[in-house]
Order: structure tokens, then sequence, then C-alpha cells
């Protein structure tokens, strides 16, 4: 009796450490797909920012407005003084200290009245700098509708500078662009809804069905069935979870999304490859993989050059002058060099193949759309 009894403990531990070792060993997913929080990777619906536009005005330029060519801002400024009580005419008016501008901003979620958010200004005239400038009070309307939402003004910063004096000019940054930090003052509550009926719905900032059931399956493993004996979390599709309101959180509803948020799950991305042709940029995801293929890379590089030549007659001789050209062909090929990658290779093993073969950025691109036009490169080739 006592044997077994050791037997069955030493069993026990046996199980033990072998589901530790188990547990501490990462299978090559988990090596390069890092967990990260699920606020960091999706959204709620219904939590978004808003754009807002308005038509302002700059004054105080020191001559870079948009001067008398530009009727608009004539216009403007007329009706402006107007409302001050002050009667004047496009001719009484000279605008080279004004520049028209359209203000644009964004509203953030849960932004309440009395707090401030940043404007950028574009000039529409021709104005040639907004420095030393300063906003006169600007509206700022939604994309529907006449509604105020805030009000913008102050001084303009352009984070540069633009001078100069007898034909030279030195400019740094966009000058026709500025900034007026924390310069719009919000006037009115967007309200924001990220309940609908006891639920909430996440939208993933990359659609996958494997990450957006990944995220419900830890959803539902954390908060377990509803009464009815159903999860709580459901992946609808590849870009949205639904997700239950639990009845012991319907009066704590932010903290249940805070709850939410801070869960870690393991995304999943999808084999790609990048290519920016014009940066010779390529980024490729650990994914890839590649099908048995041979790669041959070699240059052929041809030179013609032409050399022109004085053709100059004796003194005595009756001959004229003469231009004449010499042309040299000169045709240099390097040695192809072969190199076989075995089905199932990675991206380091490609990078290295590719790398053997002297191959450049721009190479790379030209080799790997071959291999994805031979069917032997498994993963989304994307050209920017």
């Amino acid at each position: 009796m006592q044997i077994l009894k050791i037997n069955l403990l030493l069993l026990l531990m046996l199980l033990i450490i072998s589901s530790s070792v188990l547990a501490l060993t990462p299978n090559q997913e988990g090596i390069n797909d890092p967990l990260v929080r699920v606020k960091d990777i999706t959204r709620i619906r219904g939590v978004r920012d808003n754009q807002l536009i308005g038509y302002g005005l700059v004054v105080g330029l020191n001559g870079t407005g948009d001067g008398k060519s530009n009727q608009f801002t004539v216009q403007s400024v007329a009706n402006m003084l107007n409302r001050f009580g002050i009667k004047v005419t496009s001719d009484q008016m000279s605008v080279d200290n004004v520049a028209a501008v359209m203000v644009t901003a964004k509203l953030p979620p849960f932004a309440h009245s009395g707090s401030k958010i940043d404007v950028t200004l574009s000039t529409i005239g021709d104005a040639d700098s907004l420095q030393g400038g300063t906003l006169l009070m600007t509206p700022l309307q939604g994309p529907v509708g006449n509604e105020v939402y805030a009000v913008a003004q102050g001084p303009v910063s352009i984070g540069g500078f633009n001078g100069g004096q007898g034909g030279n000019q030195v400019r740094q940054n966009h000058a026709t662009v500025g900034r007026v930090p924390n310069g719009a003052l919000i006037e009115k509550d967007l309200p924001t809804a990220f309940s609908d009926n006891g639920y909430i719905r996440l939208l993933l900032s990359n659609p996958n069905f494997s990450t957006a059931q990944r995220i419900a399956d830890v959803i539902n493993g954390n908060f377990g069935y509803t009464p009815q004996g159903s999860y709580y979390a459901e992946a609808v599709d590849a870009g949205q979870i639904d997700i239950k309101v639990p009845k012991y959180y319907k009066e704590k509803v932010v903290k249940f999304v805070s709850r939410i948020g801070q869960l870690s799950v393991r995304p999943d991305t999808e084999a790609k490859v990048i290519i920016n042709e014009r940066t010779g940029t390529i980024v490729m995801g650990h994914n890839v993989r590649l099908s048995k293929v041979s790669v041959a890379h070699g240059n052929l590089t041809v030179t013609i050059s032409t050399q022109e030549n004085v053709s100059q007659p004796n003194p005595l001789a009756e001959g004229e002058t003469a231009v004449t050209e010499d042309t040299n062909v000169d045709v240099t090929e390097e040695d192809s060099r072969l190199m076989v990658l075995p089905k199932g290779s990675s991206i380091s093993d490609v990078v290295k193949a590719l790398n053997a073969v002297g191959a450049t950025p721009r190479d790379i691109i030209a080799i790997l759309q071959a291999v994805k036009e031979s069917g032997a490169l498994h993963a989304k080739l994307e050209i920017m």
C-alpha cells in the first residue's frame, strides 16, 4: 500500500513537471505573434472622431496675404467690418495683410463643452505665408447641417519661417499651412453611444477571422456563460465581435469595457509581402512561405559611349575641318548565380538566400514578383 502511494505521488509529480515544461515551451507562432491588449487592436462601434470645417481669415501678416486679386478675401473683410458697423467698399481696402483660410479640426469622442482642440489652417488664395498671423473667430461646423460645434481663434504657428530680400528667398517648412494649438473651444457636446441595447460591438483595426474568434474566446474564458447558457461574446464576422453586457455590469458598463480592453490576445497575421518600388522598401511577414523554387540572378550591362573628335587638315592641304565620332560598345555580363530554396522556407531563409545571390533590394522586388507569378510564393503580394 505504501509503495502504491509512492508510485502515485511520483506519477503526479511527473505530470506536473511535464505540464510545466510544455507551458514554458512556446511554439513558433507564439514567438512571432506577441500577446497584445484587445484595446490596442480594436475600437468600440460608435466611438470615433468627427471632422469639423470652417472658413476664416488670418490677419496681421507682413505683406504676405492674398492681395486685391482674391475678390472673396476682399468681400470677406468687407462683410466682417460691416458687422462692426464700418461701411467700406472693395476699392477702399487693401488685403495684403489678410489671408483667407480653410480651418479643419477633429472632434474626438467624449469631448465636452469647454474642452480645447487643435486646428489646422490652409490658405485658399494667393498668400505667400501665414507667419506671424492671427486667426480671427471662426465657427467650425460638422459635415451635415449648419450646426456649430466649436469656435477657433488664436495666433498661427507654421513651425518654420519664410523670408527674403532682393530676389533671394529662404523658406523652412510649408509656410502656407499652419496650426493653432488648442485654438478651438468646443461649444457643444456630441453624444457618443458605445452601448446599444445591452450590447457592445468591437470592430477590429485589421479584420481577420482568426483574430476575431480568438478575442471572443478570450472574453468568454474570462466571463463564462450567460444565465441562459450561451456565450457573452460572439464573432459576427472578420471585423466585428458582439458582446452582451452581463447583468452585474449593467450599471457599470465603463468598468466592463475597461476590463475587456485589458484582456490579452494573440492576433493572427496574414502572410503578406509589401513592396514599395519607389523607395526599394520590402516588408515581409514572418509566416511567408515558399514552395521549392530555383532563383538565378545575373546582370547584363551594355555601355555605349560616343566621343567626338575634330579632324584638322594640314595648313597647305585643301581639306576642311570636320567633326568625327568614335563609338565604343562595351558589354559586361555577371556570372549567373543559382540558389535553390527548399519547400517551406521561412522569411529568414528567403532573405538569406536572396542576399547569398547578391541581390539588391530592387533585384529582390523583381525576384519576388517572378516567384509570385510562378505560384511558389504563398503570400499576398502588395505593391505600393
